[in-house]
């Protein structure tokens, strides 16, 4: 019975944190965080919402890691469309499902 009860704790835990298309690339982990943007636009009816968020480190720190959040939990979705991780800039798509807005929280650590 324990088991059992463990295991669907367990099955509950993987589902929450697979919910949602938020990107994750690199690693946080011994990071620091050097940049961090808020990224909102309003819902238009029909329409996909699209934002480009660009990075660039004047110091010339290669980047470690990057995350963009979705705060809403929507359908929507962040792409890295040049640079990224082991380069020292980064341009990042977000994109909105049909209908929505974006509320993204993106973060760049070194």
């Amino acid at each position: 019975m324990k088991t059992t009860v463990i295991l669907f704790i367990v099955f509950l835990a993987c589902i929450s944190v697979t919910y949602g298309k938020d990107l994750i690339t690199g690693t946080s982990f011994n990071g620091r965080l050097i940049w961090q943007e808020k990224v909102e636009y309003n819902a238009i009816p029909l329409k996909k919402r699209v934002k480009e968020v660009f990075f660039s480190d004047p110091g010339q720190q290669l980047i470690k890691g990057i995350i963009a959040r979705d705060l809403d939990h929507t359908d929507g979705y962040a792409t890295i469309t040049a640079g990224g991780v082991g380069f020292s800039y980064a341009n990042i798509r977000l994109k909105s499902e049909r209908g929505s807005g974006l509320n993204y929280q993106v973060e760049v650590y070194v």
